[in-house]
């Protein structure tokens, strides 16, 4: 009788002791997977922190709706970076340090990316660039290199800015660059490209981003016949250039990279800020594919945003869309939250039918972009909508 109480005893404990083993393999299984977001959330540029968030929080409710990624919901942790290199970098040591990150989303500023790819390269956690395009945030020279990127690349676009201004009648573009590494990687670019297309630029003027004044910057490049100007700047300095180009009355054509869609820049420039041509990567305007009339529904249900006019920043919520659900299918192939074992899985994935187009290998060891030059399309400003320019 004693031992057969013993034995019941024992069975007992034993069963217990499982049923809590098991209870806490699923309380661990049922830990979200954190994926951090580092971007401007204030400030002038705030614009393009939420269109990201929009755009990431859109991917993330669909991932988990069918179940999240290896049993486990995804969880956006975001941070503030001002867009201020500093912060940033402080924000990405917080996220990888504190809040174990599977991976880093980085936002619409060069300066910042750049801060935070050394550091996401030497703890090797998986960096995710949506919007900003400096080439060095990809091709930064690491033997193991963590920076991926679903967007626009300085190289590619300083071709097609240059192209469209060629195709559009101007032979001697001058360029008016903000006077930040992000200019600094543009300047070389459109530099390269305008020698291999035979292209003489009317000149290179830089300008800082408080100036509130460019009109000796422009007279200059009037004065040297530029017949175009090609910017690079965010919405709020790439606003005072225009103010200042229009108190000269010169009607000169304005073709820019995509800072300008960062933020209030209809807001800030006036009545001329429908002059400018920009480059995109996807427009919510005209016929769309499934993933488009998708997103633009969960747009107007979460975000309460009223068709393709009312979305701001498409690049940021398209760009970030794709590139969260390309992490994800990265993270389930590879089985696992770790840093290496997902950049070999982005390297891996073979094809994924995105909102921006259907990605064939979009990334290797040798090009950790899967956006190209094919990719881009032309816009401009209609009252606060972003319209394509036909």
């Amino acid at each position: 009788m004693v031992i057969a109480r013993k034995a019941r005893t024992a069975g007992r404990g034993a069963l217990a002791v499982a049923a809590g083993l098991l209870l806490a393999t699923s309380a661990l299984a049922a830990d979200p997977i954190k994926i951090g977001l580092v971007a401007a959330l204030s400030g002038p540029s705030a614009q393009s922190g939420e269109a990201i968030t929009q755009g990431l929080t859109i991917a993330i409710d669909e991932i988990n709706a069918q179940g999240g990624v290896l049993g486990r919901p995804l969880a956006l942790v975001k941070r503030d970076d001002e867009s201020s290199p500093p912060k940033g970098a402080t924000a990405a040591r917080e996220l990888i340090y504190d809040e174990k990150v599977a991976a880093i989303f980085g936002g619409l500023d060069t300066p910042v990316s750049l801060a935070i790819v050394p550091i996401a390269n030497k703890e090797h956690v998986p960096y995710m660039g949506v919007w900003a395009a400096g080439t060095p945030i990809t091709r930064n020279g690491a033997k193991e290199n963590y920076a991926f990127r679903v967007s626009a690349v300085d190289v590619m676009v300083d071709e097609a800015l240059l192209k469209y201004a060629q195709k559009h009648g101007a032979k001697k573009p001058g360029l008016i660059l903000i006077n930040n590494p992000w200019g600094e990687s543009n300047e070389k670019g459109l530099r390269e490209e305008a020698q291999k297309l035979g292209i003489t630029l009317a000149g290179v003027e830089k300008f800082e981003d408080r100036d509130v004044d460019v009109t000796p910057q422009l007279t200059r490049l009037k004065n040297a016949g530029a017949d175009a100007l090609i910017l690079v700047a965010n919405a709020a300095p790439g606003a005072q250039m225009m103010k200042s180009r229009e108190r000269m009355g010169w009607k000169v054509p304005v073709i820019s990279h995509w800072g300008v869609s960062g933020g209030r820049f209809p807001e800030l420039a006036g009545p001329t800020a429908g002059d400018v041509v920009f480059v995109q990567t996807y427009s919510f305007f005209g016929d769309q594919k499934p993933a488009g009339k998708k997103v633009l529904a969960e747009l107007a249900k979460k975000y309460s945003v009223k068709g393709p006019e009312g979305v701001i920043s498409p690049v940021g919520v398209a760009d970030a869309y794709d590139a969260m659900h390309l992490l994800a299918l990265a993270i389930k192939k590879a089985g696992s939250t770790k840093g290496d074992a997902i950049r070999t899985a982005l390297h891996q994935i073979d094809e994924y039918p995105g909102l921006i187009k259907t990605y064939h290998k979009p990334f290797s060891a040798q090009n950790q972009d899967a956006l190209g030059p094919d990719d881009y399309i032309f816009v401009r400003y209609e009252g606060t909508k972003i319209v394509p320019v036909h």
